[in-house]
């Protein structure tokens, strides 16, 4: 092995052998950088991903196996639904617009109600 083909590893410093393209010594040094990106990010945005990921769970957990359901805000609140957050809209012809939390949405409709739907697959 040439002498240039030394590398340090990026999580402790030691070096690496093996293939060129390594670039940690072992497997726990690589699970230790990789669990000290995440950390890196924002804690707004850990913050909001938390909720989405709840938002995510309420709705999977209320509509059933065929796809819809209506259910009253006040539900979702008490299973703790943010109404806050959503991932995107989805405007039909007819006008109306779902709120999108990834592949679950609602529409909201009159008396505090809302129809819940899971987007098909294509």
């Amino acid at each position: 092995m040439k002498e240039t083909d030394l590398r340090p590893c990026l999580e402790c410093g030691k070096e690496v052998l093996g293939r060129r393209d390594k670039k940690f010594c072992d497997d726990q040094c690589r699970n230790a950088f990789n669990n000290k990106q995440g950390l890196e990010s924002s804690p707004e945005v850990r913050h909001i991903n938390n909720i989405l990921k709840k938002n995510r769970k309420i709705l999977e957990e209320l509509i059933p196996t065929e796809g819809k359901i209506n259910v009253t805000g006040k539900k979702l609140r008490e299973h703790g639904f943010d109404f806050t957050y959503i991932t995107h809209l989805y405007i039909t012809k007819t006008g109306s617009t779902y709120r999108y939390c990834y592949e679950f949405g609602y529409l909201p409709l009159d008396n505090d109600f809302f129809l819940l739907v899971k987007k098909e697959k294509k």
